[in-house]
C-alpha cells in the first residue's frame, strides 16, 4: 500500500539508526554494570563496619547512617553546596562573556579561540591547582600587584580562605561553563540579537532579556557539569583552604585514607551522591519542560 511504503531515504535512515545504536551498545554496557557494581559496593559498605586493624567489613548497621546527622557534618555539607552554588554564579558571569564574543565576534578564529581556552586544561588536574596556589600565595604576583596600585596591605590573603577555594573551583571548571554557552550561542538565531536592540535599545538589556533566555539550556548544563564536580572537589579545599573551609570530598577522602573508615566513608558518598542526584533531577526536569514548550 502507498501509505505504508518506505522510501529508500526512510530506511537507510532507520538502518543508520541500528548502526548508531549498536555502536553505543558496548560502551554503555560497560559503563552501566561498572557504575552499578561501585554503587552497590558503596552502599553496602556503609552499612558495615571495621575491625580493630581498621579494615573494612560488610554488615548491616546503622551506626554510620545515623552519624551522618552529626552537626559537623551537616555544616561540612552545606558549606561544600555553598561553595559550589557560588563557583556556579561566577563561572555563569566569565563565561556568557567569553561566549558570546567568541560566537558572535570570532569569525573563522572560532574554533582557534576556543581550543585556546580547552587545551591548558588537559593538563592535570593537580598541577594546574598547584600553579593556581602560587599565583594566589601571598608572595605570590597577583597580591604584589595588587599591593603594588593599593588594593591589597600586608595582611590580605587569598589562600587559606574561602574566596581562595571558589577561586580555585572557579579556575579548575570555568571552562565546563564557556563549552556549553558557547555551543547555546551557535544555535541562537543572530537576527534575535538585532531585534532585540531594535526593541530594548541597549546592548545590555537585549542581553539580559534577548541572550540569556535564549541561551538558558546551556547555561543550565554548564551548571550542571560545574556544580557535580565542584561538589565533590577536595584538591582546591586543600591547597588553598585552610581548617576552616574543608569540604565534603575533603572528608571523604579523610576517612578512606587517613581515618580507616571505609564505612563512614561509605555513608558520607551516599550522602553526597544523593545531593548531586537532586539536582540532576531538577535539570532533567527542567530540560524536559523546555523540550515540551519548544514543540508547542
Amino acid at each position: 500500500m502507498a501509505g505504508t511504503a518506505r522510501t529508500p531515504r526512510a530506511v537507510g535512515r532507520r538502518a543508520q539508526e541500528r548502526l548508531w545504536t549498536w555502536l553505543m551498545l558496548p560502551g554503555t554496557l560497560w559503563m552501566t554494570v561498572f557504575l552499578v557494581a561501585s554503587l552497590i559496593l558503596v552502599a553496602t559498605l556503609a552499612f558495615g563496619t571495621t575491625d580493630p586493624l581498621g579494615n573494612p567489613r560488610f554488615g548491616f548497621v546503622l551506626d554510620n547512617i545515623t552519624a551522618l546527622a552529626d552537626p559537623a557534618y551537616r555544616t561540612v555539607l552545606l558549606r561544600s553546596l555553598g561553595y559550589a552554588l557560588i563557583t556556579c554564579a561566577v563561572c555563569l558571569v566569565v563565561a556568557y562573556p567569553v561566549a558570546y564574543a567568541i560566537a558572535t565576534s570570532g569569525g573563522r578564529y572560532k574554533n582557534l579561540l576556543i581550543a585556546a581556552i580547552v587545551v591548558p586544561f588537559f593538563a592535570n588536574y593537580l598541577v594546574r591547582m598547584y600553579g593556581w596556589s602560587v599565583v594566589l600565595s601571598d608572595d605570590g604576583p597577583l597580591l604584589r600587584a595588587l599591593r603594588a596600585i593599593g588594593l591589597a596591605d600586608g595582611g590580605t590573603r587569598i589562600l587559606q580562605t574561602g574566596a581562595g577555594v571558589v577561586a580555585g573551583l572557579v579556575y579548575g571548571f570555568v571552562v565546563f561553563m564557556i563549552i556549553p554557552l558557547y555551543a547555546a550561542m551557535e544555535r541562537m538565531d543572530t537576527s534575535l540579537i538585532e531585534a532585540g536592540r531594535d526593541l530594548y535599545a541597549g546592548p545590555l538589556r537585549t542581553f539580559l532579556f534577548v541572550t540569556v533566555p535564549a541561551t538558558r539550556q546551556g547555561a543550565a548544563a554548564g551548571c550542571v557539569l560545574v556544580l557535580l564536580p565542584a561538589m565533590g572537589d577536595f584538591v582546591s579545599a586543600q591547597l588553598m583552604g585552610g581548617p576552616d573551609q574543608i569540604m565534603i570530598g575533603n572528608l571523604i577522602q579523610d576517612k578512606f585514607f587517613q581515618g580507616q573508615n571505609w564505612p563512614l566513608g561509605s555513608a558520607l558518598t551516599m550522602l553526597l551522591m544523593a545531593v548531586l542526584l537532586l539536582g540532576m533531577l531538577g535539570y532533567l526536569r527542567r530540560a524536559r519542560k523546555d523540550e515540551a514548550e519548544a514543540v508547542r
